[in-house]
């Protein structure tokens, strides 16, 4: 039985390891990346469904979460790249470069790509920039604490025994839930700000005269 499991994998390994090669890797990591927001779009959906019944599904939002995906998915292919170039280090003898690593990844991409995400989904829904930027600063600091307690470790893994090839794929498969929390912190119900003190009545001055 075990034999045969091997066989099957090594011949489905024909199909699938063409995927991580040359141009076709670009292809994938730009695939998987909307697939994935997609994906945690429709979990996040699903379980907004539960809690409302008389709510549908939205799938020009999920197509939206997917076409930004998508756009991200380049973006980080060059850049892991880059990365894995100026620091090529792997495994735990070289776990000083993989620390810088982890460390610039966090200072530059994680942000970049938080505003892109913010900026990219509000064009699509057809905000104006102002709006899109206003969303941005409203979310964007707890996206990033968010983000630092998720990806260090996530990363760390990924820079000290995964194949530079497999960096980006891994990260869309991690992100899963990830990108379901994405879809959360943007499209959650927005709270109406309360003015702490509002007079109704315009002052006016009184003005006593004598006679």
């Amino acid at each position: 039985m075990l034999s045969r499991g091997r066989a099957l994998v090594a011949g489905l390994s024909v199909y699938w390891k063409p995927l991580f090669r040359g141009r076709l890797l670009l292809v994938t990591n730009t695939l998987s990346c909307g697939a994935l927001l997609a994906a945690g779009d429709t979990l996040r959906q699903a379980w907004e469904r539960r809690r409302e019944p008389q709510r549908k599904r939205d799938l020009a939002r999920t197509a939206r979460m997917f076409a930004v995906g998508c756009s991200m998915g380049p973006l980080m292919h060059y850049w892991y790249l880059w990365l894995d170039g100026a620091f090529p280090a792997a495994g735990l003898s070289g776990i000083r470069s993989v620390l810088k690593k982890v460390f610039i990844d966090q200072i530059v991409a994680s942000p970049a790509l938080g505003v892109w995400y913010f900026l990219g989904m509000g064009s699509l829904e057809g905000q104006t920039l102002a709006h899109s930027w206003q969303d941005l600063e409203d979310n964007f600091w707890e996206f990033y604490k968010m983000d630092w307690c998720v990806w260090p470790p996530a990363q760390l893994i990924n820079f000290l025994y995964l194949s530079p090839k497999y960096r980006v794929i891994y990260m869309n498969v991690i992100t899963l839930g990830w990108d379901t929390y994405l879809s959360y912190l943007k499209h959650r119900p927005k709270q109406t700000p309360l003015n702490m003190e509002e007079d109704p009545k315009p002052c006016a001055m009184e003005i006593q005269t004598t006679s």
